[in-house]
């Protein structure tokens, strides 16, 4: 079992340390039976709950299925599952055989998914029923997929996940994997362009439950977790897999889309005590009629946001509705989980926090060199759960995996106090005059006016070629566009920040492009 060591420095940063032969998977799930706890619920999901010691079972037999239909050791599996028992399953399954679990998102298209098997030359598809129409146009065609499971009632003519299960042993010796062999990959969400397959390591997934989910969430065997960010979402999958499955907690799976009407049923139902969202979904939640009251959630002790920063004005609203923090922070399929986040009884809306335990950061100048405090940079991390590489991508991973620091592709300012303030992604900055402009910050202001529902800045060229902020704008339900409406914005942008930053032009939209994990496509829009 790895040990969180203090450091053998005083000032030096925790870290966790891994015996050579270690298996992620079998740790995981064993850790949990050893505690005493096969017989706790370890999932709910739509169609029933299951214990510690049911989930245990279910992983050893999926690896048995695997084994049977002859993948070995680093073969590569793409998981294509909503989040239901079956996704636990499979993703722990492979990594305890040695295999190596490819979650992709459920919310893509037939040609990315098309693309994913032929990078990755998986050898098996383990896909949710509701899914296979996507799927079925294109499996006949690649040569190294040897193998379709589905997870359903109804294979469409490939056997069914559950049928599979019922005929292997229970019983199951995991493979004897090291710290350091390749573990998982995740597929880069595409918010700046063609998704990248992300390499993580045996030693990851503990590293973000111990680093994060225990010395910045608190996590506990006692916590109930909701997460609406889904579990092939790196931030869903350190949620609702990782961090519950380290202590002993118990998590609640949605198969379906985290409308609000969606999540409230849940968080109604379950009551749990911690729940994770993205700031797309906190807006929306707000913006429903049934927004929840501190009285609905008595057991709500912590909520978190990532995957986009957090507009100041919807984390204030959260708090003064419900009195709970929204504990802000970022991540990256790159870095697997949180490594800059607000922290309990210290938030400071508008900003991003500061470092977790065990992580450095750093901002960088277009010159190399470190920035001052209040200057932007662009944010590089060095941190013990940076992915290995880029699949198949020597370029970028030369580019973005830089010795013990790793490009985080975002620009930010440090303050005095050392709070760390998100200013964009680097390829959406924009320069006005020859002055930075962070698009997020004018979309905050743009946010704080009540009218706004979503909103994303990107650079636009005048008819002198001269680039300044251009806003599209989703408005609230029952409000109209009009001209009077786009001049009373630009000037609610005045009075918030300088002027010089305010938007020359405002576009009606009803709706932005974006991810499927919530994160905005500014580069579709410029």
């Amino acid at each position: 079992m790895p040990e969180l060591s203090s450091a053998d420095h005083g000032t030096s940063p925790p870290r966790v340390r891994f015996p050579r032969q270690y298996n992620a998977a079998w740790d995981l799930i064993q850790r949990n039976l050893q505690a005493g706890r096969g017989g706790k619920t370890a999932y709910i999901d739509d169609h029933g709950s299951y214990t510690f010691g049911d989930l245990a079972e279910r992983v050893n037999r999926f690896g048995n299925v695997l084994g049977g239909m002859g993948l070995a050791a680093e073969d590569r599996v793409l998981l294509c599952l909503l989040d239901t028992i079956d996704f636990p399953t499979a993703f722990l399954g492979s990594i305890q055989a040695g295999i190596v679990p490819i979650a992709a998102n459920t919310l893509l298209t037939t040609a990315d998914y098309d693309f994913m098997l032929g990078d990755s030359r998986a050898r098996a598809l383990i896909v949710s029923e509701a899914l296979w129409p996507t799927f079925a146009p294109i499996v006949a065609k690649h040569k190294t997929l040897r193998h379709v499971i589905v997870s359903g009632s109804d294979g469409k003519g490939n056997p069914c996940l559950g049928d599979l299960m019922k005929g292997v042993s229970p019983n199951f010796e995991p493979a004897p994997t090291t710290c350091d062999d390749f573990c998982f990959w995740l597929y880069s969400s595409g918010s700046t362009g063609t998704p990248k397959g992300t390499v993580h390591l045996h030693s990851h997934l503990i590293q973000t439950a111990e680093l994060y989910g225990r010395a910045i969430l608190g996590i506990q065997e006692s916590d109930v977790v909701f997460s609406a960010a889904k579990l092939f979402f790196a931030y869903g999958l350190g949620n609702g897999l990782t961090f519950p499955l380290a202590v002993g907690a118990t998590t609640v799976l949605m198969g379906e889309r985290p409308t609000p009407q969606a999540v409230f049923q849940r968080i109604r139902q379950h009551q749990p005590t911690i729940f994770y969202g993205v700031p797309t979904l906190y807006g929306a939640l707000l913006a429903s009629p049934d927004m929840l009251k501190r009285a609905d959630v008595p057991r709500l002790r912590v909520c978190t946001s990532a995957g986009e920063a957090l507009p100041a004005d919807i984390g204030r609203r959260w708090t003064e509705l419900l009195g709970i923090e929204i504990l802000d922070g970022i991540g990256s399929t790159e870095m697997l989980h949180i490594f800059l986040s607000n922290r309990a009884g210290e938030v400071r809306y508008g900003t991003t926090g500061k470092p977790v335990p065990g992580y450095e950061v750093r901002l960088i100048g277009e010159d190399g060199n470190p920035v001052s405090p209040g200057q932007i940079g662009e944010l590089q991390i060095n941190g013990p759960s940076s992915a290995a590489m880029y699949w198949n991508n020597r370029e970028k991973s030369r580019h973005t995996f830089m010795g013990d620091w790793t490009r985080s592709g975002d620009k930010y300012i440090e303050s005095a106090d050392g709070y760390f303030q998100y200013c964009g992604r680097s390829d959406d900055m924009l320069k006005v005059s020859g002055i930075y402009v962070s698009p997020f910050e004018v979309e905050g202001a743009l946010m704080s006016h009540e009218a706004i529902l979503e909103a994303a800045v990107v650079a636009h060229a005048d008819t002198d070629e001269l680039i300044k902020p251009k806003a599209y704008v989703v408005l609230k339900a029952g409000i109209q566009p009009s001209e009077a409406l786009s001049d009373a914005l630009k000037q609610h942008v005045k009075e918030k920040l300088a002027p010089y930053k305010y938007p020359r032009w405002v576009e009606f939209v009803t709706e932005l492009p974006k991810t499927a994990t919530g994160k905005i496509q500014r580069f579709k829009l410029r």
